[in-house]
Formats: structure tokens, sequence, C-alpha cells
């Protein structure tokens, strides 16, 4: 069993930044691959970065130059020069094996935190 536990969202203006942090605990050692996910009001749940623990990553088009994901125990999202099209609950999750290209669905992930609201105004 996985427990994930998100924190560090808020509002910020455009063009700040924010660091999410997801803190993993229980069986973390059988954790291949970690990810975040946002969703925008009327939106789909969208994949934005992913890492796994050999330290691959992955990035969405959109976030690509300004996010950056890393990892220890706690798995965190650097959000530099954000803009308001970045709005959306983020939230982090965790997939037991690897997903390959199945890391963007959703529906593969074996454990989900609550989630955090960013809002970043114009």
């Amino acid at each position: 069993q996985v427990q994930l536990v998100e924190s560090g969202g808020g509002s910020v203006q455009a063009g700040g930044s924010l660091r999410l942090s997801c803190a993993a605990s229980g069986s973390i050692g059988s954790i291949n691959t970690m990810s975040w996910f946002r969703q925008a009001p009327g939106k789909r749940r969208e994949l934005v970065a992913s890492i796994t623990s050999g330290g691959s990553t992955y990035y969405a088009d959109s976030v690509k130059g300004r996010f950056t994901i890393s990892r220890d125990n706690t798995i965190y999202l650097q959000m530099n020069s954000l803009k308001p099209e970045d709005t959306a609950v983020y939230y982090c999750a965790a997939a037991l094996r690897a997903l390959g290209t199945l890391k963007s669905q959703a529906l593969n992930y074996d454990y989900w935190g609550q989630g955090t609201q960013v809002t970043v105004s114009s």
C-alpha cells in the first residue's frame, strides 16, 4: 500500500514559479513510475510529467522547458514561467509497473494523491 500527499499549490501571477511536492509513504520501493497529472475545469485529466525509478523523465509538450520533475522519497514538480493555461488541480500518481507508452492513461496508475490547486492569473 502506498500513500501520496500533495502540497505546494497556490495562487501566483503569470511568469511566477511554484514547486509542488508529493510525499510518498508505505511500500514506496515497489513504485516504478511517478507522474503528475492536471485537470482544468471542463477538461480531461492530462499527463504533465513522469519519472521512473531509473530516472527517465517525460514532459508534455506544453510544459517542456518550464517544468522539471524530480524525486527522492518525495516527488517534486518545479514549475517556472507559469501561464494562465497552467491553472488546474494537479495530482500525483504512482504505478507499480513500467508503463512505457501507457503512462499517459490515468487508468493505469495504482495510487493517487488528493490533488492541489494551482491558479495562475494574468
